[in-house]
């Protein structure tokens, strides 16, 4: 008995994907995005040792709202990535956080170009990587020091 192979490649399948998960992330709920702030930490209030922050919920009215607004405004304002993490996890890739960002004339960010690595990678071969990537573009192309 032959199998017949299906009517679709794995990029139909990644497109479609990516397709779904975009529209997923399309005009978000206002009121929803409030909903999510309550009971959840400013991150930047956190203590480094784990403990609880500061809460959305427990600023004043005013402050809440205009904290709600502006993460309205991000979410709205963000890239459409779906396709990129539709195929990092196809591929078993992790995103990090490093980066390398390149900069234009004027000096602000015209480039950035972030990392992923498979799970299994060590951090220090991670930062291994970056560094013989930063070493190897910085003698021909200006990038922005990362803090």
């Amino acid at each position: 008995m032959t199998t017949e192979p299906p009517p679709y490649t794995d990029a139909d399948l990644r497109h479609e994907a990516a397709r779904q998960h975009a529209t997923a992330l399309e005009d978000p709920d206002f009121m929803g995005i409030g909903e999510q702030m309550e009971g959840a930490d400013i991150a930047s209030t956190v203590p480094a040792d784990g403990g609880d922050g500061r809460q959305w919920d427990d600023l004043p009215e005013e402050q809440f709202d205009t904290a709600q607004r502006a993460i309205d405004d991000l979410i709205n304002h963000a890239a459409d990535v779906s396709e990129w993490a539709v195929n990092l996890g196809a591929d078993d890739l992790v995103p990090t956080g490093h980066r390398i960002e390149i900069a234009g004339p004027d000096g602000a960010v015209a480039v950035r170009l972030h990392m992923a690595f498979d799970a299994d990678m060590p951090t220090p071969l991670r930062d291994t990587v970056v560094a013989d990537l930063v070493a190897a573009i910085s003698p021909v192309i200006p990038l922005i020091p990362q803090t």
